[in-house]
């Protein structure tokens, strides 16, 4: 059995959505410097690195992260790659081969490379779902997407996606690192903090294969 870590590693210097605070891990107290322990403050929005994100996200009054169904979050997944991809789209998915019946889906696209490479710096051109792709996946009834960036949808034309998938109840989780997993089977274990009320959670996600 082999264990595969998909979450992305929460530091200061990692890349944030444009307008959102920029993630900060600083010590209140230090063993060092005389104290008992050593304490420390993270202050960040609740969309860093690999996270969740619930109905409330972008469907005011609708249910937080604290209310999403468990049993969605953890099971069977197909992780599915599509590397010459720029946009996942209605066409796109029809195609890819996606075993019927699949309730969890992992797009592995070209933007695993940026986690890959450690790069800092928030892309903009990132694969992503369009509203026809969530469409898509709303009809053939799967329960929860993941993709490999902070996004699932484009960066310019984000509401309708999430919108789509959101108030279908489709679980979103955004910002996975899938540059070590190959296309195939696994078991999706995938677990975000649970913040009463929240439109959103970090979330620490791992594969084990099949």
């Amino acid at each position: 059995m082999r264990i595969y870590d998909i979450s992305v590693g929460v530091s200061p210097d990692m890349p944030v959505w444009p307008g959102d605070p920029p993630l900060i891990l600083e010590p209140l107290k230090s063993i060092a410097d005389g104290a008992h322990s050593n304490v420390s403050r993270l202050a960040c929005s609740v969309h860093v690195g690999t996270h969740i994100d619930a109905p409330r996200h972008f469907i005011d009054g609708a249910k937080g992260v604290d209310k999403l169904p468990l049993n969605v979050l953890m099971g069977r997944a197909y992780v599915i790659n599509l590397p010459e991809a720029s946009v996942i789209d209605a066409a796109i998915l029809e195609s890819a081969g996606i075993p019927p019946r699949t309730r969890r889906v992992l797009f592995k696209t070209r933007n695993s490379r940026y986690w890959a490479m450690g790069e800092r710096q928030f892309q903009k051109d990132f694969v992503a779902i369009d509203a026809s792709g969530a469409q898509w996946l709303v009809r053939k009834r799967v329960q929860l997407v993941g993709v490999d960036y902070l996004s699932v949808a484009p960066f310019d034309h984000g509401i309708q996606t999430h919108k789509i998938l959101l108030g279908a109840g489709t679980v979103i989780v955004e910002g996975l690192n899938l540059s070590e997993v190959s296309q195939g089977r696994y078991k999706l274990y995938c677990l975000p903090i649970k913040l009463i009320g929240s439109d959103g959670a970090p979330a620490r996600a791992i594969l084990v294969g099949v």
